[in-house]
């Protein structure tokens, strides 16, 4: 297994994450605009894209192994430890280079997620205030105190003993 094999794994993992955050973005929208429809069709959209990303991060974490089982090394197989074992500076140049490439465009994508998420928290906020606002608590329909005894309760507007 070669570094650039690897790197080339990484990069179509920053494509994978850059159409993930493309996706994030048009959700901020959808959000914003309160399009339910749209938002569940763009979901469905998201879920394959993360089972696509899923299956190339397995793809470079086997590739990595392969690398140091090829040359016999009994560390963890980790980008980081990768970088530290290669001699050759220009594909030790290269896989830090996408590495930091991707871990950048992974931070953005946490960052919009963290957005949607407080969109949604206020979304639902709203809706409870608006709820509460819409049905509110029996008590609040009566100005003074309720005198009615327990006689008065029980007793139907029917008078069965006539």
């Amino acid at each position: 297994m070669s570094v650039k094999t690897i790197i080339q794994s990484l990069e179509k993992l920053i494509r994978f994450h850059k159409d993930l955050l493309d996706i994030s973005e048009q959700k901020t929208v959808l959000i914003k605009d309160g399009s339910i429809e749209a938002l569940q069709a763009l979901l469905v959209k998201e879920s394959k894209e993360i089972r696509l990303l899923e299956q190339e991060e397995e793809k470079r974490q086997s590739e990595v192994e392969a690398w140091f089982q090829q040359r016999k090394i009994n560390q963890d197989a980790t980008l980081t430890n990768m970088l530290e074992i290669i001699t050759d500076a220009s594909e030790q140049k290269g896989l830090e280079e996408t590495t930091i490439k991707l871990t950048e465009v992974i931070t953005k994508l946490k960052q919009q997620e963290e957005l949607n998420q407080s969109l949604l928290n206020q979304s639902i906020k709203f809706v409870q205030l608006t709820m509460g606002l819409m049905n509110p608590a029996m008590k609040e329909f009566n100005y003074g105190k309720q005198k009615q005894t327990a006689s008065a309760l029980n007793r139907s507007v029917f008078d069965s003993q006539a």
